[in-house]
């Protein structure tokens, strides 16, 4: 069920479950808070421009290739590994090229529709919204700081380096977001008297990016998380994620901001 604690459905059994399909979107994470989805599209498929009024949009590509045009930069192509993001009000288009289909991972915030330009249709009305026309003096926001168009993590930072977290890891920080990149030598699973940590009125996901890591969250028990997979963490509720042996693994972490504060356990001295 999307939104409830641990790991919503192994990406394995997701494309499983829509294999020989063209074209899908399958419903990952879904509450007060975040909207996430897996879609996948066909060559040639591309979407209308588009832009969201109050919020950054933010995606991670798995497969294929899209080419983003946004707003103020220069059309790029993004294929397996690349983290883009298109801050609030800014216009955007995407376009599925090459021989396959493309695969990617959004993420939004709940509620917030997106929205077009006047020469667009009017959009369907659907579960008690409908689109009219406005005007607004609010201008486009900007990339500024740590958000940038786009990260290509197999280059930029797997290639980069073998092992090591890069010092530019935050891919996304403002004040109701943030994507981290935790990346780190796999290590022994700490043991189950190390519970983490917990975050009072705020949930995190993540989605793995390399290797596998090992978690262990309040009320779902250990498990190990693989590539491509997504984990989920309600409020109040203890976890912890390590990088599993073997192998070098990178999570990336999605939360309300750069800041948000750890409760750790009275004795942990502030880690886990």
């Amino acid at each position: 069920m999307p939104g409830t604690p641990g790991r919503p459905s192994p990406t394995s059994d997701v494309l499983a479950k829509h294999k020989g399909k063209a074209r899908w979107s399958e419903q990952v994470i879904l509450n007060d808070r975040y909207d996430t989805k897996w879609i996948q599209a066909q060559p040639g498929d591309k979407s209308p421009t588009m832009y969201w009024g109050d919020d950054r949009a933010f995606w991670v590509v798995w497969g294929g290739q899209i080419r983003f045009t946004i707003e103020g930069q220069k059309p790029f192509v993004a294929t397996k590994g690349f983290l883009v993001q298109v801050p609030q009000r800014v216009r955007y288009s995407m376009e599925t090229i090459g021989a396959e289909p493309s695969l990617r991972f959004e993420v939004t915030h709940t509620g917030i529709l997106p929205l077009y330009s006047s020469d667009h249709p009017k959009p369907d009305d659907n579960a008690g919204n409908h689109y009219m026309k406005v005007s607004t003096p609010t201008q486009p926001d900007k990339y500024t700081g740590d958000n940038r168009p786009y990260r290509d993590f197999f280059k930029e930072v797997v290639a980069a380096d073998p092992v090591a977290n890069p010092k530019d890891h935050l891919v996304m920080a403002d004040e109701a977001n943030m994507a981290n990149i935790i990346r780190g030598k796999g290590v022994p699973t700490p043991p189950s008297s190390n519970k983490g940590h917990f975050h009072i009125g705020h949930d995190e996901f993540w989605f793995i990016l390399e290797g596998k890591c090992d978690y262990l969250i309040e009320e779902k028990g250990l498990f190990k998380a693989d590539t491509g997979d997504v984990v989920f963490v309600p409020p109040g509720r203890w976890h912890r994620a390590s990088w599993a042996e073997g192998q070098t693994d990178t999570r990336l972490s999605f939360n309300v901001n750069p800041l948000m504060f750890h409760n750790f356990g009275e004795d942990a001295e502030g880690k886990q």
